[in-house]
């Protein structure tokens, strides 16, 4: 169980990650963009489910 609880954890990190990706000459501004929502998207889908995992582990599951 904490391993998949870590896997979320990395998953909200890259999804961070994602939201952070510098616009350079190569990265067009709409692709940045397209990161922006997807790295969000994955912070809050992977948040949400290690937040299930918690409330899973208190009621004892």
């Amino acid at each position: 169980m904490y391993q998949l609880a870590l896997l979320y954890l990395a998953c909200m990190l890259a999804g961070y990650g994602l939201t952070m990706v510098p616009v350079t000459a190569v990265i067009t501004s709409g692709i940045t963009s397209f990161f922006t929502i997807v790295g969000g998207l994955a912070m809050l889908v992977f948040g949400l489910a290690i937040l299930y995992l918690g409330v899973k582990a208190l009621i004892g599951r």
